[in-house]
């Protein structure tokens, strides 16, 4: 009787550890799956996208758009530091999320200058509510 709880708990261990989801998002090459997947998306929390995200956002900027147009955040894999670094060929992806509701921290500068670009776990929780309505994925290469 005892093995065959131990065996049943071993199971439900492994089949507990094999079942979890791996993140949409592997490296910053894998951010096109956002916007393939972007139904998942629409009209539900940012939140659940920034969980499948993998690779640590390094920058980030919210802008308040115009009256009509939803505001969005920008979202890179490169830090601000890095991005002054020129280095010609480089791959740069930019990940725009745009949300239902108004981003103004950034645009008003009530945001602290040492963290203006960052991502951080507080912002997570400010904003991980916002509605997400729309993924747009920008890629350029430096010269």
């Amino acid at each position: 009787m005892k093995n065959i709880l131990k065996i049943s708990a071993l199971i439900v261990l492994f089949i507990n550890i094999s079942c979890k989801a791996q993140q949409m998002v592997q490296t910053p090459n894998d951010v096109y799956k956002l916007k393939k997947n972007e139904q998942q998306f629409l009209n539900k929390p940012l939140r659940n996208l920034l969980k499948e995200i993998k690779p640590e956002i390094k920058s980030a900027f919210g802008t308040l758009s115009s009256v009509g147009y939803p505001s969005y955040f920008s979202f890179s894999f490169i830090s601000s530091h890095e991005l002054k670094q020129k280095k010609e060929g480089r791959k740069l992806i930019g990940l725009y999320v745009y949300v239902k509701e108004p981003v103004d921290e950034w645009d008003y500068g009530t945001r602290p200058k040492e963290i203006e670009f960052s991502w951080r776990k507080e912002d997570v929780e400010k904003y991980g509510n916002f509605t997400v309505v729309r993924i747009k994925v920008i890629e350029r290469i430096e010269d």
